[in-house]
């Protein structure tokens, strides 16, 4: 199906009616057209979640509304409409969302009119899980991954140690979620699902350069923590590391399908000296190994903290993402 429908028209011309510029606008944005909705009305729609006599829940519940279509395009459009306010809009537009019990109810999501229908349903169940999971990672947080500084002087490298094992977990739960998208390059076979593609992908950057701003943080506090919190962080890094593999898969697919190299990371891995570094100095706390059970620093701890840096993975580009 392609161009406008006249439902597409009807719908809009009854927001005209009843003077709800903003719920014409998400209905222009979520048309039958196979094509990702049109720069136009997501602009007006960031704009608007700018405006304070704008209602942020009217809005989201008149995309809550097109995402109960039975047209696999129209749910499409409105999750990558959803989803590209809450990267562009004002945060209020995520915040409202991150305060909601239930979001997208698409686990069950079908549309059987056609070949096209089945394949695109898979990845609507997936997408709206990613985007249930934002939600829910920021109403954790109170901050959007995505959006908070990076590198030296970040949130995650300058976070507490006792507040980033808690986090991690979170934001490793968000960046699963993505991944599970899991989408082939022959698969990118329309412009809604590729504005789709695009909008995961930036979100992987930026949450993949806070996934190891913290890595590098825990790291580099490894020898100072407890017993409990060395055995924690230490299973956080080993989910790191398989982590990182899926992401490596996943950009891979971007690279084929045409992404500009320069914006994909460079991804390098870390020696396996790291790691058994790790797991010595552990075990020498829980006592397995002959060492140091004062307590204090491990010796190998000064030494340890010069090669974190240069060691670990860090991604070209990464620092340079503000949110």
């Amino acid at each position: 199906m392609s161009g406008q429908t006249l439902t597409d028209r009807i719908a809009a011309a009854q927001y005209s009616v009843t003077g709800s510029a903003v719920a014409r606008a998400v209905c222009k944005a979520t048309t039958h057209e196979v094509m990702g909705p049109k720069k136009k009305h997501l602009d007006y729609l960031i704009q608007a979640t700018n405006e304070t006599n704008v209602n942020i829940p009217q809005m989201a519940d008149t995309l809550f509304e097109r995402a109960t279509n039975s047209s696999w395009v129209v749910v499409f459009k409105a999750l990558v409409t959803t989803h590209h306010l809450m990267v562009h809009g004002n945060e209020r537009f995520i915040q409202y969302l991150a305060s909601r019990n239930t979001l997208f109810n698409l686990s069950n999501f079908l549309d059987k009119s056609g070949s096209h229908g089945y394949d695109m349903s898979t990845f609507i169940r997936r997408y709206s899980r990613y985007l249930n999971e934002k939600a829910f990672s920021y109403r954790q947080m109170a901050f959007d991954f995505a959006r908070v500084k990076k590198g030296a002087d970040g949130v995650m490298r300058t976070m507490a140690p006792e507040k980033l094992l808690k986090s991690m977990p979170i934001l490793q739960g968000q960046i699963d979620a993505l991944l599970e998208f899991d989408v082939h390059p022959n698969e990118l076979t329309n412009g809604v699902i590729n504005a789709a593609f695009m909008l995961l992908f930036k979100d992987l950057i930026k949450l993949f350069a806070c996934y190891n701003d913290g890595v590098i943080n825990l790291l580099e506090k490894f020898f100072e923590m407890k017993k409990g919190q060395c055995k924690d962080a230490l299973e956080i890094y080993k989910r790191f590391l398989t982590r990182m593999t899926r992401v490596s898969e996943f950009l891979k697919v971007a690279e084929q399908v045409g992404i500009d190299k320069g914006d994909i990371p460079d991804l390098t891995q870390a020696p396996s000296s790291l790691m058994e570094t790790l797991e010595q100095h552990l075990n020498t706390l829980e006592g397995k190994k002959p060492g140091n059970k004062s307590g204090a620093p491990s010796p190998l701890s000064k030494t340890f903290r010069n090669i974190i840096i240069t060691a670990l993975v860090i991604p070209r580009h990464h620092v340079a993402y503000q949110g």
